[in-house]
């Protein structure tokens, strides 16, 4: 993923829009792209601000805010690799049943 390609996607990040290819591509971009991470604090400390503006609460600790849900979007990136992993193993599992099934029925067919 591209810088610029990121930048469009802060906004729908802090919106929590990303679809969770999207949101794994940008967390590893932004993990190893210092410009794209000051790109994300400033956006965040905003938007950030402007919610607090609006419910009329104020944390003064935006850095760690932003650490927070970066983590939070971590933790769902990880979560989604080890339900697809899951699910692979699990249909891989269930085919494996199904064809074992499968010619021990047809030992029987013929043995008959």
């Amino acid at each position: 993923m591209e810088c610029q390609e990121v930048e469009r996607l802060i906004m729908p990040y802090i919106q929590d829009e990303l679809s969770d290819q999207e949101l794994e591509d940008f967390l590893e971009h932004v993990e190893s792209c210092p410009d794209c991470q000051e790109e994300l604090e400033i956006y965040f400390t905003v938007a950030l601000g402007l919610r607090q503006l609006d419910e009329e609460s104020g944390s003064y600790n935006i850095k760690g805010e932003m650490e927070e849900a970066l983590e939070i979007s971590r933790q769902r990136v990880r979560l989604t690799r080890l339900v697809k992993i899951t699910r692979y193993a699990v249909n891989t599992l269930a085919c494996l049943g199904l064809l074992s099934t499968f010619l021990l029925q047809l030992r029987i067919w013929i043995l008959k």
